[in-house]
């Protein structure tokens, strides 16, 4: 609905389809873009190849987005911040930071406190992964038994293999702590970073190579270790059919405006985590926009247009 403000929450894969459904020739649902209204209720705007996602940016500044409270390893609740406060830290404001479950996570492995719902969370079965983006960076990182393929999915991975399934989340923190020290690979990719390498990502065939070499480092980092309760794996992550085109070597260009104000509009292609591959109305052009960026921002929805770059030859 024109004229409501939205405050954007990002971009959501759903889990893919049960493996009879997918031989049956289901896709399973599509990625979406989550936006609160002001009441309180969600909309999810989907984000499929076709789709023109028009908006215009309705205030300056980023704003809270809550908190979780974790119960179980698949029940949580997303508490909404009641004031609507400006994030001040990452897309919290300082209260919400401060009683987010999800913030003691990280300390866990080293023998940090942690409420029961929480414990009863980090306690089910992670997996160990190694992914690689566009430009052949590589990060090591772990996901619940019950996000295996999300995690990857809302990261913008192009290629991940998983190394290790581990008994339980402290388990799974000690390898991926190890895996850092021993073979250098860092545990973030900034998005920054994603976005630019999506504008000339390397050929898939040397990007799938280069994961499993990393992949092989990894576990044999972990084999050495003497650390228990997990078991060595090599599997492959199956990458979404929707992130293929964006993946691909194409001419293509970053988004040539920014998305903190303005009104924007355009026609996605492709969609790779947060990233889209997206073509603007005036103009034979695919840019990659990075859809993370809206994230904590309030818009308004409707028939809006990007404006076509002045001079195009500049982008090539």
């Amino acid at each position: 609905m024109t004229g409501t403000r939205y405050l954007v929450h990002g971009v959501f894969w759903p889990p893919p389809p049960p493996p009879e459904a997918a031989a049956g020739g289901g896709v399973g649902p599509s990625p979406y873009l989550r936006l609160q209204a002001p009441d309180g209720t969600f909309r999810e705007v989907t984000l499929d190849a076709g789709t023109h996602l028009g908006f215009r940016l309705a205030a300056e500044g980023k704003h809270c987005l809550g908190h979780h409270v974790v119960h179980g390893p698949a029940h949580r609740d997303h508490v909404l911040c009641a004031r609507r406060a400006p994030a001040v830290r990452g897309h919290q404001c300082e209260r919400c930071f401060v009683v987010d479950d999800s913030r003691l996570i990280h300390d866990f492995h080293r023998g940090g406190r942690v409420p029961p719902g929480l414990r009863s969370y980090l306690m089910q079965p992670h997996w160990l992964y190694v992914a690689t983006f566009a430009n052949g960076a590589s990060k090591v990182g772990t996901a619940a038994e019950l996000r295996k393929w999300q995690r990857l999915a809302e990261q913008g991975a192009v290629a991940a293999s998983f190394v290790a399934h581990a008994a339980d989340g402290r388990v799974v923190r000690i390898l991926e702590d190890l895996v850092t020290r021993e073979a250098g690979l860092p545990q973030q990719v900034r998005s920054a970073a994603k976005a630019a390498a999506l504008a000339s990502p390397a050929p898939a065939g040397w990007l799938s190579g280069h994961n499993a070499a990393v992949a092989a480092s990894a576990r044999g980092v972990v084999s050495r270790s003497g650390a228990e309760g997990f078991q060595v794996v090599e599997e492959s992550w199956s990458r979404p059919e929707l992130a293929g085109p964006l993946c691909s070597v194409s001419r293509r260009h970053p988004y040539p405006h920014a998305l903190a104000a303005g009104s924007h509009g355009f026609t996605i292609t492709s969609l790779c985590g947060s990233f889209a591959l997206a073509a603007i109305d005036g103009t034979e052009l695919e840019f990659v926009v990075d859809l993370g960026r809206l994230k904590g921002r309030s818009i308004e929805l409707g028939q809006y247009s990007s404006e076509v770059p002045a001079v195009q030859e500049a982008l090539f």
